[in-house]
């Protein structure tokens, strides 16, 4: 996952007016729930991988050292070669997260400062699944032992013609030509989101940023359908400090695909979207 400047700039901004932070860094995930903040919910641990019907694949894992999550769907399954993908991707992602973990366990007991397991936890879910193409996003969440646990997103296209993993952002022909097609209308459907999690009160004094707009091609784009035929919507999901504090948790923006955003599309790919007119 990928976290991008603004969001880390915000983050170091909030960071300096919130007081108390340097003590709420050594709390635990279910002290944090305890007061109300936001901690990812972990179903009951088990030790192995569980394999659900129809290809889907469910692991967790919890122990003194850290609690671990993977998930994807019988859609994502049925597809050998990405199962074998998702399957590395949730290998690899343990086995650094049990890494990551050993090695700050030795650091607190060498330098005699408590230690939190860390944690982390993906979840692949369908988008939509089309004759052509598996569309899916997935939730992240990563806790490192801070104040709190990062959130993110991650997405992919399923090419079947091609039996070929895609990034949605690359079906365009830019980033900048999908921002340009895009932006008037994400940035009054971001300011009628933003309304909505803070009742009218403002927000940003201290932080502008977060009553800015943001550039829509830098959060994480799907591609969605409401006719199960083509992808004829846009997806925009939005990490926290992105738009807003972490307290706000994260946002999403669906938009219509556009003949703008039709004509944004890399012309080899343009037969798999229709605009919504």
């Amino acid at each position: 996952m990928t976290i991008s400047r603004t969001a880390l700039l915000s983050a170091v901004a909030l960071g300096m007016l919130v007081a108390g932070c340097s003590k709420e860094r050594q709390e635990t995930p279910a002290a944090l729930a305890s007061k109300g903040a936001v901690v990812p919910t972990v179903a009951a641990p088990s030790e192995a991988g569980a394999a659900r019907p129809g290809g889907a694949r469910e692991v967790k894992l919890s122990n003194p050292l850290y609690e671990f999550a993977y998930s994807y769907p019988a859609a994502a399954g049925a597809i050998a070669d990405l199962k074998k993908q998702l399957d590395d991707e949730l290998e690899k992602a343990q086995a650094e997260l049990a890494s990551n973990a050993e090695g700050q366990k030795a650091e607190s007991k060498k330098e005699g400062f408590p230690f939190n397991p860390l944690g982390n936890w993906v979840e692949w879910k369908v988008v939509t699944d089309l004759p052509g193409w598996l569309s899916l996003s997935a939730d992240i969440s990563d806790y490192q032992g801070g104040a709190h646990p990062n959130h993110g997103f991650d997405a992919l296209v399923w090419d079947r013609q091609a039996n070929q993993r895609r990034k949605p952002i690359d079906m365009f022909t830019s980033k900048a030509a999908l921002t340009q097609a895009i932006r008037q209308d994400f940035c009054a459907a971001l300011d009628r989101e933003r309304a909505k999690k803070r009742g009218g009160e403002p927000i940003g004094d201290a932080i502008p940023e977060f009553s800015k707009c943001i550039d829509p091609a830098e959060s994480t784009i799907i591609l969605g359908s409401s006719n199960r035929k083509a992808f004829d919507r846009i997806g925009v999901l939005i990490a926290p400090y992105e738009a807003g504090p972490y307290a706000e948790g994260n946002y999403e923006v669906t938009l219509p695909v556009t003949p703008a955003v039709l004509a944004a599309v890399k012309p080899e790919f343009r037969s798999t979207f229709v605009a919504k007119r």
